[in-house]
């Protein structure tokens, strides 16, 4: 992008701290991306967001990082998609100014009495939804997002809509260990027939790409029945009616579906305009998170 420097790529974490500091000592304004790669237009949208924010003197890190303690057993680490070298151009033509690409070796050391073995964990916003079905899973993110707050030192971090359990509990994480930065949260981006965009689409191969929009479509269809309604509906009882919609697709799974408080989570026994809805659906294989407010 015209008038930014050369973007740099910086995979040791003593390199960045560095970097992070003198920034600070010169009050440059900094944002930061965190992603685990395999970039999309989602995610530039995130990065747009953070260079409107940074302007042409402040400076944007995306991270890149593909962070095993957010997977669970029989989750797809080994086989979640990379391309640094697509990632790094696209970060480039993006105005990025640095790419922060670190190895597990330096993310968790493990070296004898170096071993790693502190966490963060949030306790209450974790409790349901993905909580329930990846119990380690907001353990690593919060583990691994507090790391690259404390190594980037940013002013503010952006993240997606798309996952809004996970930003509502980095919000909470920032709020309650008193991280001196701002969380924005960007909207969700969405292909052309719906389907919010997402690194793990690209496992949807031929029929499995239709039937993915059984997600978007089951977010309309919940947002007009609580439109239409005169009165709340039974949050169980509409459970059932998408879980049958959802599974008229041959390769859809339902793993869940909440209806939910937006600001703290809690679940809503009667669903009402306002509420938020968020469901975790497997398209044959592949496991695919989608959100709406009603």
């Amino acid at each position: 992008m015209k008038g930014f420097a050369v973007m740099r790529i910086i995979r040791s974490v003593s390199s960045m701290q560095r970097l992070a500091r003198r920034w600070q000592r010169q009050g440059v304004r900094v944002g930061l991306v965190p992603t685990m790669g395999y970039l999309h237009e989602g995610h530039l949208s995130l990065v747009r967001r953070a260079r409107s924010l940074a302007g042409k003197l402040g400076k944007v890190v995306v991270s890149i990082y593909v962070n095993p303690t957010q997977f669970g057993p029989n989750e797809d680490f080994s086989r979640y998609p990379r391309d640094f070298a697509r990632d790094t151009a696209m970060c480039r033509a993006a105005g990025v100014d640095v790419v922060f690409a670190p190895s597990n070796d330096q993310m968790y050391p493990a070296d004898g009495e170096r071993n790693f073995s502190t966490y963060v964990t949030e306790e209450t916003l974790s409790r349901g939804m993905e909580g329930v079905t990846r119990p380690t899973h907001f353990r690593g993110v919060t583990t691994i997002v507090a790391k690259l707050f404390n190594i980037v030192q940013p002013g503010w971090a952006v993240f997606g809509a798309k996952d809004y359990q996970q930003a509502a509990i980095v919000r909470r994480m920032v709020r309650d260990l008193n991280f001196p930065l701002r969380i924005i949260v960007a909207p969700t981006l969405r292909e052309s027939d719906g389907l919010a965009m997402s690194s793990r689409n690209k496992y949807l191969a031929g029929d499995l790409r239709l039937q993915a929009r059984v997600l978007s479509n089951s977010l309309r269809k919940a947002q007009a029945l609580v439109r239409e309604s005169r009165s709340a509906l039974g949050s169980t009882a509409l459970k059932k009616e998408l879980k049958r919609f959802i599974e008229r697709e041959p390769a859809a799974r339902l793993d869940y579906v909440e209806f939910f408080d937006p600001q703290t989570l809690i679940p809503m026994p009667k669903v009402t305009r306002g509420a938020h809805m968020a469901l975790a659906v497997f398209v044959g294989k592949t496991r695919l998170l989608d959100n709406a407010r009603l």
